[in-house]
């Protein structure tokens, strides 16, 4: 064996090994004849660094991955990152700013090349960020969503649902972002709740008999309005319906229609519809039997005001931002009598009422969305999305917690056009030419677009990307080498086995996948998605930089090792449930870390080493024949649990097992007794024992704690005949239910109760643990006067009473009672008796008006519900606790007799 240091030291270890594994290869599927298992990363971005979500995403595939190796199976767990087209574009165009420089200072493809070049100087950190983490990713084949191959089947998707109608040109409303100049995506617009105004305009009737009310929160936006809606059943408007408004400003001249967009209840209960800039609007616009192509656009590119097919923007708006536009419209209505005042609630009159606003903003530019107008290409999502929802209800998919179908169902079954085109210069350029006549040719290369075209049209290139979702959602299949013939062998890596993913990138990663896989490879691209929650502050809080709540997971891993996050996060994994971050919990699991290692060094100074076989010794004695049966009855409890992906519960049984059954009360009851000076030794049977039950902690565990457990698995090894493998490829404990022997852990199992009654009771009445005691025993049974003949050794050691036979003396005594027996403990001499039960009963008084004053806050409505939650919480937990602390010491008092 190899001596252990005294102390335990995460970040020596944790370098060391991972370097080990990769050096060697152990992450690369290499197992000939081995049922194939496999997993892909979510590919963060190239631009990325760690934070705690990756932690957690992670942490519980490498989880899944350790385990199926463990098993025999040939693992492997694809690993890559995204190009990232819109944060990998900002990055370099930020650092060219820095030197005064822009991107059109150069051409696309030298732009290009620069991105490149950043990629290969500075895209990897997140990478080796997953290292630190422990990871076990096949490093040896890392994919990259622009490498080549990669590269192919992108376009190759475009070209082959083009051929099928299923990508088409189209002109429609986008998320615009005029700080960026492209469309993005809805996962990409944060939404902020902002202070702003709510304006009430009178349009007047084109025949001058009157006005129609309209309320906005864009007012601006009426340069380009084409109609006012009501509803078909607000009587109030039937006689309008059909009549045409002049709008002011502008003097355009726009119907009245009906749609059920307009909802009698709320304002006025007529709309102003501005299709060309709100998505609700489109929409009516569209019923309206307006065409997209001749719906209005007032703003361009950068959202400020242009002119409008019909000319009829006045040139004094021409130019404006869209705040300036609001200020100009808002001034010249109420200049000319069209806006309503406001009269507030004291009788004051203001020009429009104040409301708090939904707000869309760009997360990565700052600025506010617009919904623009704009010619893109779709995919039809509707129809790819078929096959998908019938995958999720037959089963083929099945999603974890089952809890997300509705909303899975709920989206698929009213998805929208997929706008896949960005207007950026880094990414996967669309395939597609265009002819001077208007003609697109799509095609995977321009010679192949050219002849389509026929010789001498002059064709240009589309100047768009593909936006990252679409490349990303060919994840599953394109890092195999996908669609080349020659690439590696897809058979057994498709379906994948598993996808972890937040549940956050459900619609934009997860359902795109299903749609993609199960359209090009005929199958679901995996058979189990489980959807796992949020890390949040501790306080319940979302994290954000702009709140200061963000906790950096490589400060934690530097403080408390890698492990240590790793077990908090699969211990506080919870089905359906968001993690709040405690620090305590990590440090806890760090304590964990630590009493395992001093377990493993108590072995070694006692002679206890690694295990020459898998299955567990021939047992006589009780306690060896009970901590085989708790081994098995933990490799059995972890089985159930990583089969139902319940991470919790894996993490919490191999904690319970190792802290509690092994390490407090195994290693307690065979530790030798000293005779004199002499130390005294374990016997052979319970070191050949305890050395097979290392073993399967440090397996059972290795998933969860990579580092620590490598490290003990080879420290443990006699040097003259060293383990041939390493702990990530050894073999996963088989929980063989013969070796349980039923009676011996009956019989261990109340040693256990005895033992931690007496110490319980020896506390509260504040009995040194050094102080030996008589023990009187009453009413025990023949079996149980047989369990005390055979553990008086381990009774009197651990609970420090000597048994004494005859009745018990006339007095103040403690009583314990276990089963039918009582062990009566005699008092006199030992404490004054009557200083302790005035002790115990001002306790218990204080203890009992403390959780009577909690209950009566607790039942009073009106702090339950004006209180925050977490103020609430706490005083539950109070009550809890001071209920139990009263019940305990009433117990003690009781004791006394």
């Amino acid at each position: 064996m190899t001596e252990l240091t005294k102390t335990f030291d995460p970040a020596e270890i944790e370098q060391r090994w991972y370097a080990h594994w990769e050096t060697e290869g152990l992450f690369h599927p290499d197992r000939p004849g081995a049922e194939p298992w496999t997993i892909v990363n979510p590919p963060p971005n190239v631009t990325g660094s760690l934070h705690i979500g990756h932690a957690l995403d992670n942490t519980l595939q490498d989880i899944l991955t350790r385990h199926a190796r463990l098993q025999g199976k040939d693992a492997l767990w694809v690993v890559g990152t995204d190009h990232a087209g819109i944060a990998t574009q900002m990055v370099v165009e930020r650092q060219m700013a820095e030197r005064q420089q822009k991107r059109t200072d150069y051409t696309r493809e030298d732009f290009v090349a620069k991105v490149w070049e950043w990629k290969e100087e500075s895209g990897g950190e997140i990478t080796q960020q997953l290292r630190r983490l422990g990871c076990s990713m096949d490093w040896a084949n890392e994919r990259f969503t622009m490498d080549e191959g990669f590269s192919k089947a992108v376009l190759k998707v475009f070209v082959d649902l083009h051929k099928e109608g299923l990508i088409y040109r189209d002109k429609r409303l986008v998320n615009w972002d005029p700080g960026l100049g492209t469309a993005i995506s809805d996962l990409e617009v944060e939404t902020r709740e902002i202070k702003g105004s709510f304006w009430h305009l009178r349009y007047p009737l084109e025949d001058g008999s009157g006005f129609i009310e309209v309320a906005t929160t864009r007012p601006e936006t009426m340069l380009a309005d084409m109609a006012v809606a009501v509803n078909a059943a607000d009587e109030r408007y039937t006689h309008l319906v059909g009549k045409q408004v002049k709008l002011p400003i502008t003097g355009r001249l726009i119907p009245i229609i009906t749609d059920d967009h307009a909802d009698p209840e709320l304002g006025s209960g007529a709309v102003k519809i501005t299709p060309g800039h709100d998505f609700n609007d489109f929409e009516v616009g569209k019923r309206a039997g307006i065409a997209a192509g001749d719906m209005l656009n007032m703003l361009d590119a950068k959202a400020q005001v242009v002119q409008v097919s019909d000319g009829l923007i006045p040139e004094a708006f021409l130019g404006l931002t869209t705040a300036a536009a609001r200020k100009a419209v808002v001034a010249q209505l109420k200049a000319e009598g069209f806006l309503i005042p406001h009269i507030d609630k004291d009788g004051e009159e203001h020009d429009a009422e104040p409301r708090t606003i939904q707000t869309p903003y760009g997360d990565r530019s700052g600025v506010v969305i617009e919904p623009w107008l704009t010619d893109q290409w779709y995919v039809d999502a509707a129809t790819l999305a078929k096959p998908a929802i019938e995958a999720v209800r037959s089963g083929a998919i099945e999603i974890v917690p089952k809890t997300w179908e509705k909303t899975f169902f709920n989206w698929m079954e009213n998805i929208q056009p997929w706008c896949v085109s960005r207007q950026l210069w880094w990414g996967h350029r669309i395939p597609a030419w265009f002819a001077e006549d208007g003609s697109i040719y799509v095609a995977l290369s321009e010679a192949e677009a050219q002849a389509q075209a026929g010789a001498g049209v002059a064709l240009r290139q589309d100047s768009d990307v593909l936006d990252t979702w679409f490349s990303s959602a060919l994840w599953p299949f394109a890092t195999m080498g996908w669609p080349e013939e020659s690439s590696r062998n897809l058979h057994g890596r498709y379906p994948n086995d598993v996808l972890i993913s937040g549940f956050d990138i459900l619609f934009f990663w997860d359902a795109r996948m299903m749609m993609q896989g199960i359209h090009f490879m005929k199958d679901v691209p995996f058979r189990k998605l489980y959807l796992h929650g949020l890390v949040r502050a501790a306080d319940g809080a979302k994290m954000s930089k702009s709140k200061g709540n963000v906790v950096n997971p490589l400060g934690l891993i530097d403080k408390y090792g890698a492990d240590a996050l790793r077990f908090f996060m699969a211990a506080m994994e919870s089905q359906g449930r968001d993690i709040k971050m405690d620090e305590r919990r990590v440090e806890g699991y760090r304590n964990f870390a630590t009493k395992l290692w001093n377990a493993c060094r108590f072995a070694q100074s006692n002679g206890i080493g690694a295990s020459s076989s898998a299955i567990a010794p021939d047992a006589t004695l009780a306690v060896n024949k009970w901590i085989i049966a708790e081994t098995i009855g933990c490799v059995q409890a972890v089985d159930l649990a990583l089969a139902d992906l319940r991470f919790d519960g894996a993490a919490n049984a191999v904690y319970q097992f190792v802290w509690s059954r092994f390490c407090d009360w195994y290693l307690e009851l065979i530790k030798p007794v000293s005779i004199g000076e002499e130390k005294g030794s374990i016997d052979p049977e319970s070191k050949l024992v305890a050395g097979w039950v290392i073993d399967q902690i440090l397996v059972l565990l290795h998933p969860f704690m990579p580092f620590i457990t490598e490290e003990l698995w080879h420290a443990m090894a006699d040097p003259a005949h060293a383990r041939a493998n390493n702990l990530i490829v050894a073999h996963w404990p088989m929980a063989d239910a013969q070796s349980i022997d039923p009676a011996a852990s009956k019989e261990v199992d109340w040693l256990i109760r005895l033992v931690s009654e007496v110490r319980a009771a020896r506390n509260e009445l504040g009995i040194a643990p050094g102080v030996r005691m008589a023990a009187h025993v009453l009413d025990a049974s023949a079996e149980t006067a047989a369990r005390i003949e055979r553990q008086t050794a381990a009774i009197a050691r651990l609970a420090r009473i000597d048994l004494a036979s005859g009745a018990a003396p006339v007095g103040g005594a403690l009583q314990v009672v276990i089963d039918e027996t009582t062990f009566v403990l005699p008092l006199e001499g030992v404490i004054d008796i009557g200083a302790e039960r005035d002790r115990l009963s001002k306790a218990i008084a204080a203890a009992e008006k403390e959780r009577d004053t909690l209950a009566g806050r607790l039942g009073n409505p009106s702090f339950v519900e004006r209180a925050k939650p977490e103020a609430v919480d706490k005083a539950r937990a109070d009550h809890a606790d001071k209920a139990a602390e009263a019940e305990r010491l009433s117990a003690a008092l009781a004791r006394l007799g």
